[in-house]
């Protein structure tokens, strides 16, 4: 059996108008089938409906199908990034682009059950947020899960490191996140990889995908050097604003006092953003950290020659591989959130009010946001800290009575902790428990839309 074909043209020439195609890769650019993609945009297939992560960066990836008017649907995690503008999104606002929005988790669960035969399951991510709206809703053991139906692909264009003539394929790092429930779920699943060897080369232990559930290998033609990606719209670590004319501790410091919170010997997932720094602070604690692409017991970021390519978190940015450092896919990877395997879970958010409840995915409708793996992450039994800047770039407040936005999740943020302050939620009622050095509790309560209480004695706010 030789699965391998000449060529990406003929790898994808049955691949007709209207067809669900799947996208493996993950964040703006990491491992896409780039030279699959790019043949699929020579080709000009009409009608195709997406299913992704993302589409990745403007100008790349999915985007260039989206661009050359070949996309009439999109299934996605994100249907846009912060600051980042696209094709995609201007033909989502016109009306000329369907969306339906899906968390991370949710994603690849369903298609791993269209892959295993399952055609629906019941899952408490998203259950009382605006994208359970018009699903099935069923209580077990007194909590709400709404019901999720298969995803099924008519192809699905995937990246690897290697695989032989058989199909059997090899993944480097974090990078077989999407790869094996996108292949599952698919009627003919196409991957390009860095290497073809004979049957047989590659060590049993090794496959990370089995060839039947690939039906033909490429050469990678287009190689991208993952160290190029942008990184548009991330502010810098060291950046501080000001409130009442003084200047309040920088986006390090948050996550800096947001990692003195955190139990030594935990498991830890980081959101991306101004999370993505607490890897930074937490050296020598025994704190295993979680990342949602598939990555379990990692280090701090790092530049230049240490990187590498295929070891990065789930902001994208490239981490540390340390002693038991272990890499899987992303259903596994949900399963440990959604199992309550997690103990602590950082996310950014928009806003959060005086009830625990966050918001972190839209800033406008439904059709336009980055749920990322959020909802999945906080079904499970973990704390969750939410970090995030005080006020907004419009000097609006982001502690609220209540969200203005659609939410992430009800009634969950145990910790919040801003530029200005930290916040723990105590027997329903948060506690203002540390403030940025020279800000008073008026202070901040004169920042600050939802009500709290100051705890008898308020710390001061380390700073990075």
């Amino acid at each position: 059996m030789d699965k391998v074909v000449a060529s990406a043209k003929e790898a994808i020439a049955d691949l007709n108008e209207g067809a669900v195609v799947a996208l493996a890769g993950f964040g703006l650019g990491h491992r896409f089938p780039n030279t699959l993609i790019r043949e699929l945009r020579t080709r000009g297939t009409k009608n195709l409906t997406v299913v992704c992560n993302s589409l990745g960066n403007a100008g790349e990836k999915g985007q260039m199908l989206v661009e050359n008017d070949q996309v009439g649907k999109i299934m996605v995690a994100f249907s846009v990034r912060p600051s980042i503008k696209t094709a995609a999104e201007e033909r989502i606002i016109a009306g000329k682009l369907d969306v339906e929005l899906i968390p991370q988790g949710i994603l690849v669960e369903r298609c791993r059950a269209g892959g295993a035969g399952i055609p629906a399951f019941w899952s408490p991510t998203a259950a009382d947020t605006d994208l359970a709206d018009g699903k099935e809703v069923r209580y077990f053991d007194g909590k709400k899960h709404v019901l999720e139906h298969a995803i099924h692909l008519d192809f699905a264009l995937l990246s690897g490191y290697r695989a032989d003539r058989a199909g059997n394929v090899q993944f480097r790092g974090g990078a077989r996140n999407f790869n094996p429930s996108f292949a599952k779920a698919a009627r003919v699943a196409i991957i390009e990889v860095d290497e073809i060897v004979e049957t047989g080369e590659i060590p049993p232990e090794l496959i990370d995908l089995p060839g039947i559930f690939i039906d033909r290998v490429i050469k990678n033609e287009i190689h991208i050097d993952a160290r190029t990606l942008s990184r548009t719209g991330k502010r810098a670590a060291d950046t501080a604003r000001s409130y009442l004319g003084k200047k309040a501790v920088t986006r390090a410091a948050i996550s800096k006092n947001a990692a003195r919170i955190l139990r030594d010997e935990s498991y830890v997932n980081l959101g991306t953003g101004i999370p993505t720094e607490v890897s930074n602070f937490i050296a020598g604690r025994g704190i295993w950290l979680h990342a949602e692409n598939g990555v379990l017991g990692y280090g701090g970021t790092v530049t230049g020659d240490a990187i590498d390519p295929d070891v990065y978190n789930a902001g994208g940015q490239f981490v540390q591989a340390i002693k038991g450092t272990s890499f899987f896919d992303s259903v596994t990877s949900f399963e440990m959130a959604r199992g309550g395997h997690i103990d602590t879970v950082i996310l950014g958010a928009y806003e959060v009010d005086e009830e625990g409840n966050v918001a972190n995915w839209s800033t406008s409708d439904a059709r336009r946001g980055g749920i990322g793996g959020a909802m999945d992450l906080v079904a499970g039994d973990c704390e969750l800290i939410i970090v995030l800047e005080h006020r907004d770039s419009k000097d609006r407040p982001k502690l609220r009575k209540r969200c203005t936005l659609p939410l992430t999740a009800r009634r969950r943020a145990n910790w919040v902790v801003t530029d200005l302050a930290v916040f723990h939620l105590v027997n329903g009622r948060y506690v203002l428990e540390a403030a940025a050095p020279g800000f008073t509790p008026e202070d901040i309560k004169a920042l600050t839309e939802m009500t709290f209480e100051v705890a008898p004695k308020v710390a001061v706010m380390e700073t990075a």
